[in-house]
């Protein structure tokens, strides 16, 4: 006999993860990574120059740049976020203050994937089969405990960690597409009778994506997901539509176009691409595909057509943007989506293939990661210690107490979920993924507490800013030629300097100029370079690639 659906889960399956361990969870994704560092380069450190600007006047909320310089990425909805922040709260330091906003964004993320996938697993499509003498798994269980499994999926993946945790335009646009899927899914959703409240959700991603420069990705989401609710429920999705070309026309505007600046065709190899995929969206990208076989006669159902048609739209920019990982980022939540709904299909020796995969290999990154500390902190082993210091020259390292104590914990933490994982709840639903998900926030939380001063030091322009200011003399003003956002916003924050462009040569406070290699030759086309002398060359690590040039006024 043909069965409707390929799910048969039993009521004993749909456990509910308690909600205190995955609030407890969420938690300890989202905060490390926000809180203690510093902006890294290139992105986040631009991306917080443009918000400071705002925040003390001297840039425009229409055009955000740094020290006129227009940013790479042309949004404007995450600048507005980070520069209230910084004006609202005085009190924090810049750049923890301007993180506060995409902490929300990031949790409004994790929240709105598992609504997303509680509201699909609604469907009459989605319902487990129904047995002949009950004991199937109750329709409202059964979808919280895909929920869970859907959030697990989304924190799991190994390529959302860094890009989740910056203070640029790519989270607020994970937030967006999150919030599109979700009024998507609450539109059709036998749990949501009022359309209205699923408009707003609607709204407000169709917002959240034009004011961060994605109106081609909403476009392509809106058009699909308009003609699809409008089959099943005219009214909501007639106005869903309006609301999608009310969203167009006013990122249009604001924008001054419809496509990204940065969305050229792309000439790499496709090697480096697949590779991409691959590790990016690790371990989604198997259990979707599994999704999508054994869901195969039900491709039209919402539940599935809805997040594949996501992931696509995600990949294809992906493939014609620049920073192919950055555009990848929207089409995570749609794999989360996709890959909890393998688990009800999926057999007990591919669950277990998952566990020993997912143990042994976070288990030994973790291993790596205390290991290299512990070399920093006592030169044993000496080739660790040997190698960082070749790594990262002039760096000192110093013991912390506090991400000591936070990372022995969350290893501790580790060890006791591998055994809970092998001893208990064997049948529930989402086990499949606890292992994964946990795993990843276990070596993201060392990263950001044991080696975090490190990263620091080499990840950011922090060292080679306070170098440059040693160079300059008590109240002079700097002169940048050539400097990209981000370098401009390292030595004002982290140099505490006063920068201004090379146009304003003429000023006699300035008597130090730094300049990138790249603008050296044609320097004398814009300053008098009889008035400077050149001073020093100045690295980031040692590396010749992130040299800056610094010359001292001479002249006056």
């Amino acid at each position: 006999m043909n069965q409707p659906t390929p799910a048969i889960v039993t009521q004993a399956a749909v456990r509910r993860l308690p909600r205190w361990a995955l609030l407890l969870f969420c938690a300890a994704y989202v905060l490390p990574g926000f809180l203690g560092r510093e902006p890294w380069k290139l992105a986040d450190v631009a991306a917080f120059g443009a918000m400071l600007e705002m925040a003390t006047g001297m840039g425009q909320w229409l055009q955000p740049g740094v020290l006129g310089q227009p940013l790479a990425d042309p949004a404007l909805l995450p600048y507005w976020l980070g520069a209230l922040a910084i004006q609202a709260l005085p009190f924090l330091e810049p750049a923890s203050a301007a993180r506060l906003p995409f902490i929300a964004l990031l949790a409004i993320t994790l929240a709105a994937v598992w609504y997303t996938v509680y509201h699909l697993a609604r469907q009459p499509a989605a319902l487990p089969v129904a047995f002949a003498f009950g004991g199937e798994a109750h329709p409202t269980d059964y979808a919280r405990a895909l929920a869970d499994a859907g959030l697990l999926a989304l924190v799991a993946c190994l390529g959302l960690a860094q890009l989740s945790h910056e203070t640029t335009p790519d989270l607020a646009r994970l937030c967006g597409v999150t919030l599109l899927l979700l009024g998507a899914a609450r539109l059709l959703s036998p749990d949501a009778p009022r359309p209205w409240r699923s408009l707003v959700i609607w709204a407000a991603g169709c917002a959240v994506l034009a004011l961060s420069d994605a109106v081609l990705p909403l476009a392509a989401l809106g058009l699909v997901w308009m003609l699809t609710l409008s089959t099943r429920r005219s009214h909501a999705g007639w106005m869903a539509g309006l609301i999608w070309l009310l969203a167009l026309a006013l990122g249009e505007w604001l924008s001054g176009g419809l496509a990204p600046s940065s969305w050229t065709p792309r000439t790499d190899d496709a090697d480096s691409f697949a590779r991409l995929l691959l590790w990016f969206t690790w371990p989604t990208w198997p259990l979707a595909m599994w999704t999508v076989w054994r869901w195969r006669r039900q491709w039209l159902a919402p539940h599935v057509a809805l997040p594949l048609w996501l992931v696509a739209v995600g990949v294809l920019t992906s493939a014609l943007a620049d920073e192919r990982d950055r555009a990848l980022l929207t089409a995570l939540p749609g794999l989360a989506a996709l890959a909890a709904f393998a688990l009800p299909t999926l057999r007990r020796s591919v669950s277990a293939l998952i566990d020993w995969f997912t143990l042994l290999f976070f288990s030994g990154c973790a291993l790596i990661i205390w290991v290299i500390w512990v070399a920093m902190m006592t030169g044993v082993p000496a080739k660790p210690a040997a190698n960082v210091a070749k790594l990262a020259p002039g760096f000192v390292p110093e013991f912390s107490f506090l991400p000591f104590v936070l990372g022995l914990l969350a290893t501790l933490a580790w060890i006791w979920l591998v055994s809970w994982r092998v001893g208990r709840h064997r049948q529930a639903l989402w086990k499949s993924l606890v292992l994964p998900s946990a795993g990843a926030t276990l070596c993201w939380l060392l990263l950001m507490t044991l080696w975090l001063p490190l990263l620091d030091f080499g990840r950011s322009y922090g060292p080679l800013s306070r170098r440059i200011a040693t160079l300059v003399p008590p109240g002079s003003c700097v002169m940048a030629d050539g400097l990209n956002p981000g370098q401009i916003t390292a030595l004002r924050y982290h140099g505490r300097l006063t920068v201004v462009p090379s146009a304003a040569s003429g000023d006699a406070r300035c008597r130090v100029m730094v300049v990138s290699p790249a603008s050296q030759p044609s320097l004398d086309q814009r300053v008098n370079l009889t008035e400077w002398a050149y001073q020093a060359a100045v690295s980031r690590l040692g590396d010749s690639k992130e040299t800056l040039l610094v010359y001292r006024r001479i002249g006056r």
